[in-house]
């Protein structure tokens, strides 16, 4: 299915559609505020194995991202110190993602032995929309991955023939950007710059 939600101002009926879909275990394609990427929600262990499916990864190799509406869901999911804080606070919402140590909030599953898990608050309504009606984070992946590819899919239209089969629903909020987050490592200091792109660090 395609969904048309107006990025400015996204529709309540057309924002519970979606939201109905992810409670029971679905897996939509959304816009960000850099690239359009597959989301679920936090508590579907279903959708959960379904995004490995789709991007054919096994769960230790499984890099996805916490979107999180706001710093104090941040400070629920993820350890941060007055250093964190202020840097989350100077950039989010906005295009980044940053890698800090996980709280107890944050499923094993989404671990898998690892210490950190990289976090997002992104400047986009229709994310914001999803996540006030959801009750709960989304985890995301962008739809291509990999430092070396830099063409993302732009066009909801394009991405809905390639992958309306695998997904239930493709949010259509307008061509999206073809630059992924800039990622900050910030579980040791100084803070590092793992990867340049479309936010520049304040």
């Amino acid at each position: 299915m395609l969904l048309k939600i107006h990025p400015d101002n996204p529709n309540s009926r057309e924002v519970d559609m979606v939201v109905q879909l992810l409670k029971k275990d679905g897996v939509a394609i959304c816009p960000t505020d850099t690239v359009y990427a597959y989301i679920c929600a936090l508590t579907s262990k279903k959708a959960y194995d379904r995004l490995l499916q789709i991007k054919r990864v096994r769960e230790k190799d499984a890099n996805f991202s916490l979107l999180l509406p706001d710093l104090s869901a941040a400070a629920e999911y993820v350890k941060v110190d007055n250093q964190a804080y202020r840097t989350l606070k100077n950039n989010l919402p906005g295009p980044f993602t940053f890698i800090l140590n996980p709280s107890g909030k944050v499923p094993d599953k989404l671990l898998n032995r690892r210490k950190s898990i990289g976090i997002r608050i992104p400047d986009n309504n229709i994310i914001m929309a999803l996540q006030e009606r959801l009750g709960c984070p989304l985890l995301a992946t962008s739809i291509k991955s990999g430092d070396d590819v830099v063409e993302y899919e732009t066009d909801p239209e394009i991405l809905h023939e390639k992958y309306a089969k695998l997904v239930d629903v493709v949010i259509d909020g307008g061509f999206g950007g073809n630059e992924p987050s800039t990622i900050v490592n910030c579980t040791e200091k100084p803070y590092e710059l793992v990867r340049q792109g479309k936010g520049e660090l304040l």
